[in-house]
């Protein structure tokens, strides 16, 4: 389940309704120390680790339950907590920012015939991109065993196996 995708999805039809499913999950964390919590909201369900076994990079499992006339459209999505997000994608904001300023400077300067050094940070920009890219691997490899747990307790919940796209 791991791969280079920072945040795997899937969709999923099951044959129970919302209330079924999210009765299920009341009932089998009630049961068992499945070592994960959960949340409800209007159309959604958050499963979470629970916060003693959690750590920086602890995934969590968002479910959004649609009715459909075949059943339940489940769609769900992986991914870190959101502030490990708004850090990533704050950082490559200003990343971007960065190379665009150095970009317009560069070749402004450039095309009036100056020397333009501030384009060699472009390397460098892009390199720490790729180092932050690299980081949220690091990190999503280190979730890998919980993330694992959150699909397997969805699994048994809804009793079929489910495909990560």
């Amino acid at each position: 389940m791991t791969s280079f995708r920072i945040r795997p999805r899937f969709r999923k039809v099951v044959a129970l309704s919302p209330e079924q499913i999210r009765t299920s999950f009341r009932h089998k964390l009630s049961q068992e120390n499945t070592g994960c919590t959960v949340s409800f909201f209007t159309h959604h369900v958050l499963l979470k680790i629970v916060p003693e076994a959690q750590h920086y990079w602890s995934p969590q499992l968002d479910l959004s339950l649609e009715e459909t006339e075949h059943g339940t459209l489940i769609r769900g999505l992986y991914g870190p907590k959101p502030a490990v997000w708004t850090l990533f994608t704050f950082a490559y904001m200003v990343l971007g920012i960065f190379a665009t300023f150095a970009l317009m400077v560069g070749f402004s300067r450039w095309s009036l015939g100056l020397d333009a050094p501030i384009l060699w940070l472009m390397p460098v920009f892009g390199g720490l991109a790729f180092l932050l890219y690299l980081g949220s691997q690091l990190g999503q490899k280190l979730g890998a065993a919980q993330l694992f747990l959150l699909h397997h307790l969805f699994e048994e919940i809804i009793h079929e196996k489910v495909g990560i796209a």
